[in-house]
């Protein structure tokens, strides 16, 4: 009597599954950030009007948002799928794709440590454009304002930043009620006011400047950050090991599902 034992190759379903379970995450996230950006052009009507889109001088906050769940929902629909299909075209994008973000993540890191001097005028620069553009989308009026309030602190440098906002600016001759002011941000809480008080920045650049440290904060945003850094350094370290340790998974439940899919192609 003779048995036969057939050896044939299978792919994982632990690989498979997993892999089919990890993308969903990232791909229901992608499709909740494309909602909430889309929501909000509709609040500002843009959706309406797509020229305003090209009027903001400064950053759009909803951009970002759009352009990063764009990028999860097109990655996780690539794995979820690839996954299911067993489609190694897909399969190869998706840990392509997450392989050339986590060098980019990891190039940008390097950068900003080895040119730390031009990324402080990058930021700079940055900073004081859409202080520029401050009144002209509510986003990012809104993006600025929590972060003047979050960190105590007022324009890029000094809140003398203002002055390149047509609204804030001391050397214009409108007649804007802002003029020689800062936003409601810049000012120093008052614990005892239970309602905010959202013209406590007016006529504020106007007074003595040994003075102002009563009224409004005068460290600028970047000084602020910069002190942020080295108190929250190890929050951010374990934030970009926990964030590259997923984009490893990714990479490596990819690779071992198209490896075992080759396996029982070639097998056939």
């Amino acid at each position: 009597m003779y048995y036969y034992r057939y050896e044939n190759a299978e792919v994982s379903c632990c690989y498979k599954y997993l892999m089919f379970t990890y993308n969903v995450i990232f791909w229901l996230a992608g499709v909740a950030i494309v909602a909430v950006a889309f929501w909000a052009w509709s609040e500002k009507g843009v959706l309406m009007d797509l020229t305003q889109v090209t009027r903001l001088r400064g950053l759009d906050p909803v951009w970002l948002l759009l352009s990063v769940g764009l990028v999860t929902f097109i990655l996780g629909f690539a794995g979820c799928v690839g996954a299911l299909r067993e489609n190694i075209c897909l399969l190869k994008f998706f840990s392509g794709a997450i392989v050339l973000i986590f060098l980019a993540e990891l190039a940008l890191a390097i950068l900003a440590v080895v040119f730390q001097s031009q990324v402080r005028q990058w930021i700079n620069d940055f900073f004081l454009t859409n202080i520029k553009a401050y009144r002209d989308d509510i986003d990012l009026q809104n993006l600025i304002d929590s972060l003047q309030r979050t960190n105590h602190c007022c324009g890029a440098q000094k809140p003398d930043d203002w002055n390149v906002n047509v609204y804030f600016s001391c050397n214009a001759t409108h007649q804007s009620r802002e003029k020689c002011g800062v936003p409601f941000s810049c000012c120093v809480e008052d614990p005892a006011d239970s309602v905010l008080n959202t013209q406590c920045g007016y006529d504020v650049r106007k007074k003595p400047q040994p003075e102002w440290s009563d009224h409004i904060y005068v460290k600028g945003c970047i000084a602020a950050l910069e002190d942020w850094l080295p108190a929250n350094l190890y929050t951010l370290a374990i934030i970009f090991v926990v964030i590259s340790l997923l984009q490893m998974v990714g990479i490596y439940l990819a690779r071992s599902l198209v490896t075992d899919i080759q396996k029982v192609r070639f097998s056939y």
